[in-house]
């Protein structure tokens, strides 16, 4: 049989298996060879909650899709094109997130009778012996034998074999889909080089399954997506917490400051630490600490001592934290505090996304303790937003709050990265000496941005107290009188406020400055609106977007823009908080749209909501 050659725009692929089968590798691994060729693309990995899952159970099901396109895409696709399932459990979660007419890849070893048992099809029904699949295109291969086959004069014990069947897929896949395999195979070779026999194995089932698509019928047809039409540039594929780390050590580099990281691992924040305990050479110092309120206590004191200090964390950790951010408030020290969001209340759903911590941000400390609040959009973002974050924190005297979620933490996407000469600058001005006429350190005497001084702990003559008691005006000494207590408290919000004068007006994203309908998001929903919003566009409908990276303070223009349109339509994944915000501050007759999964908003669903407003 001739194999016909045929080009697409788009392809959505979903890699299921058990957790153990080494999904996320392989989407990863087909995620960077698709950005070497130029491709855009946007992945969404899906980690089992449970961390040992029973071996073939629901709960242990883990995902990864990615979308790739010759076009500009914003999101990793609302259903698979391609859906690629190791066991029966892995088709049973994930049967429904296919197209009608696409294809599924089996592994048919995954579907004997105890891995139906375990995915709980009852007894003697099984999905590909009846009519469960008729509406599908199904490539069947029997992937573990086929494995141990190519595998078989290696001296390794099975086990250790069938942990390589995920790259007799990923073979398969690059075959399907035009691809070179020497990334992979290069890859395997730099992480593994000092254990060739795990090398082998792996390459040795990666061209198998190359060669299995290429000597079979198995599939009749091979797929080509061509090279996107991109700003020219360098680009690498990056995920939200590797950009998030990277614009750590870029701030500390351009401002000067050395950076300290207290942090305790939580999930999905934990790649944070682990991906800055790399760059010790440019002075970054991690610390694991015992639990998350000593990491942000050792984060304070290293602000406190004229550091950078950062402390990373998830929603649980965010709470924990919160008396200690009120010290820091009351200390008005810089100090960042990264939440890679999740779903909650509690420990909630630990590997699922959620937007559920703004209001967490904006008001979950005791007594007025007002933070800024900065969130990043997409998983690039992380890198310019957090850079921004420590200028605010640094130039303002503040404690800020930066919000990520697992989406973007773990999602990952084409990245033009900048050279460091291209960066802004941040400046950080520490007092050195007094004053002309300055007897004594005034510690709170502010500045026209209502800062108080930076002043290092064993400077000559600018010794001073601190501490989490309320503090007199201008001298800083513990003070419990009522009419000071008012003006420092009016004095911190003012502060905040005024950082509003520092940062950029709200610009739109798209669409008419005036109009019938705004669709105004922030955090991760931005490439599902943006792409919700460029369809209606192209249907001739006036709507617009807007995607806010501040959102305390919010920027002075938002209210103007708010009141230029009829509607304004706010989605979040969570049960309403920023809608909540925006009608208490501009009085407008904001609608929510609330999707509350653990899963992002899709560009479908979105599209009928926006329409419901016309």
């Amino acid at each position: 049989m001739s194999i016909k050659e045929q080009v697409l725009q788009d392809v959505v692929i979903k890699f299921a298996g058990d957790s153990g089968d080494g999904m996320q590798l392989t989407g990863s691994q087909f995620t960077n060879n698709t950005a070497m060729l130029g491709i855009d693309l946007a992945t969404f990995p899906d980690f089992p909650a449970e961390i040992r899952a029973p071996i073939g159970t629901l709960p242990g099901v883990s995902g990864y899709q990615l979308r790739f396109s010759s076009d500009s895409i914003f999101t990793p696709g609302d259903a698979c094109d391609v859906l690629v399932v190791m066991n029966a459990a892995a088709l049973k979660v994930n049967l429904k997130a296919i197209k009608l007419g696409g294809i599924i890849i089996v592994n048919t070893d995954g579907f004997d009778a105890r891995n139906l048992r375990l995915a709980n099809y009852a007894e003697g029904l099984n999905p590909l012996e009846d009519d469960t699949l008729d509406s599908y295109q199904v490539i069947k291969m029997d992937v573990t034998k086929m494995t141990r086959e190519a595998l078989k004069d290696i001296s390794m014990g099975t086990k250790e074999k069938d942990r390589a069947k995920n790259m007799f897929v990923l073979g398969f896949l690059y075959w399907m889909y035009n691809r070179d395999m020497a990334s992979t195979i290069e890859f395997f070779t730099e992480k593994f080089g000092k254990k060739p026999e795990i090398v082998e194995s792996n390459v040795k089932a990666l061209q198998a399954g190359y060669n299995f698509g290429d000597t079979t019928e198995t599939s009749g047809v091979r797929y080509t997506v061509q090279k996107a039409k991109m700003t020219p540039g360098t680009y690498r594929s990056i995920m939200g917490n590797q950009a998030l780390s990277y614009g750590l050590v870029a701030a500390a580099q351009k401002s000067g400051l050395q950076m300290f990281l207290g942090s305790y691992p939580i999930t999905p924040a934990s790649d944070i630490l682990h991906e800055l305990s790399k760059y010790k050479t440019f002075g970054i110092k991690t610390f694991q600490a015992e639990d998350e309120i000593a990491a942000i206590a050792s984060a304070i004191g290293a602000s406190y001592g004229g550091s950078l200090g950062v402390t990373t964390t998830s929603g649980p950790g965010m709470a924990l934290k919160a008396e200690a951010m009120g010290l820091a408030v009351m200390l008005e020290i810089p100090l960042l505090i990264v939440n890679v969001q999740r779903g909650g209340p509690s420990t909630g759903l630990p590997t699922k996304t959620e937007q559920s911590d703004l209001l967490q941000a904006y008001y979950g400390r005791n007594g007025e303790c007002p933070m800024p609040v900065i969130s990043a959009s997409t998983p690039s973002d992380c890198f310019d937003a957090v850079y921004e974050a420590v200028r605010i924190s640094v130039q303002h005297m503040t404690p800020v709050i930066f919000l990520s979620d697992g989406y973007i933490a773990n999602g990952a996407e084409p990245w033009k990265f900048p050279a460091s000469a291209d960066l802004p600058s941040i400046k950080v001005n520490f007092k050195e000496r007094l004053d002309e006429g300055e007897e004594k350190l005034m510690p709170y005497k502010r500045d026209e941005k209502l800062v108080r001084p930076w002043a290092i702990p064993g400077t000559p003559g600018l010794e001073h107290r601190v501490g989490g008691l309320e503090k007199q005006d201008l001298t800083g000494n513990i003070s419990y009188d009522n009419e000071n207590h008012q003006h420092m408290v009016k004095t911190r919000q003012a502060k905040v406020d005024r950082i509003a004068d520092y940062i950029p007006e709200q610009t739109l994203d798209s669409g008419p400055a005036k109009g019938k309908v705004l669709v105004l998001g922030w955090g991760s929903t931005y490439g599902a609106i943006k792409s919700a919003v460029k369809d209606l566009q192209n249907e001739g409908l006036a709507v617009s977007h807007a995607h806010l990276r501040y959102v305390r303070p919010f920027p002075k223009n938002l209210g103007e823009i708010l009141r230029n349109f009829d509607h304004v339509l706010i989605p979040e994944i969570n049960n309403g908080q920023l809608v909540k915000i925006i009608r208490d501050v501009y009085f407008v007759d904001a609608k929510a749209y609330n999707k509350i999964m653990g899963i992002p908003i899709t560009k479908g669903e979105l599209i009928e909501e926006i329409k419901k407003l016309f």
